[in-house]
């Protein structure tokens, strides 16, 4: 079974994800390829630098940003890597897995190229994208989507922050078909994982994208198999969230919670 990959160049937490896919799966040819999508919103990089600092505040902004420099050093500079990846890309080379980057996932170009592929099942994580019709009827079992909440709640951005910040006792790791509209697809799979006492935000988001690259090999392998059950995702019962304000999180932190 023929699977593509669409995600963004993250190092801090989809990396995750993949490294554990990749570690674990049975048969690397399978894998067509990594798209590495830019993201197609509004905002430019000094828009998206403030969105942070207004998230974590000065001091863990400068841990962020430092740790994110350092990640793009040591990736492109293999001698400092000490043998670990600190990107997306850098693992993909080491499992030789081909890598795409395109900023128009939906153009005729690249649903062209994709078409010579063949592919099977088209899986998003952390796509920062929308996919359009033609985009999600080229594979034969369609496109899929692994998002970090207990859908049909907790839908849009950021759901581990939500589900912290509402005091759940549990997140959800859930996946689900893709349809025009976001995470509203019929549910294939959903596995909940407890929170941890004391856990801030960026090791249950890190525990998660490990978490759901088993979930997501369970979900492959009903397609493989023919054996997915499709549950609805009635938006009459669910909940949406955006990005969360500066008032969110100061209540996040007030409640005794810690982002990193």
């Amino acid at each position: 079974m023929n699977i593509l990959f669409i995600t963004q160049d993250d190092p801090f937490y989809v990396r995750l994800f993949f490294e554990e896919f990749l570690k674990d799966h049975q048969n690397l040819a399978t894998i067509k390829g990594v798209v590495i999508a830019s993201a197609m919103g509004k905002k430019g990089p000094m828009q998206l630098a403030r969105q942070m600092y207004d998230f974590y505040g000065p001091l863990d902004f400068i841990r962020v940003g430092t740790r994110y420099a350092s990640y793009k050093v040591r990736a492109k500079v293999p001698a400092l890597s000490g043998g670990n990846y600190y990107s997306i890309e850098q693992l993909c080379t080491h499992y030789r897995v081909p890598v795409f980057r395109t900023s128009r996932v939906n153009s005729p170009e690249f649903l062209s190229s994709l078409r010579e592929l063949d592919l099977d099942l088209i899986i998003s994580v952390a796509a920062p994208v929308l996919f359009k019709k033609e985009l999600m009827a080229l594979p034969r079992l369609g496109c899929i989507n692994i998002h970090s909440g207990m859908l049909p709640k907790y839908r849009g951005m950021l759901p581990n922050f939500w589900q912290m910040y509402h005091n759940e006792r549990q997140v959800g790791i859930t996946i689900h078909e893709i349809n025009e509209k976001l995470d509203d697809g019929r549910i294939i799979r959903q596995e909940p994982v407890d929170i941890l006492p004391g856990e801030t935000l960026d090791s249950l988001i890190r525990r998660t994208k490990i978490l759901g690259a088993h979930v997501m090999a369970r979900a492959i392998a009903e397609f493989r198999d023919g054996s997915v059950v499709y549950r609805d995702n009635p938006a009459s019962e669910g909940s949406y969230f955006s990005f969360p304000t500066r008032q969110h999180v100061r209540e996040f932190r007030q409640s005794g919670k810690r982002l990193i």
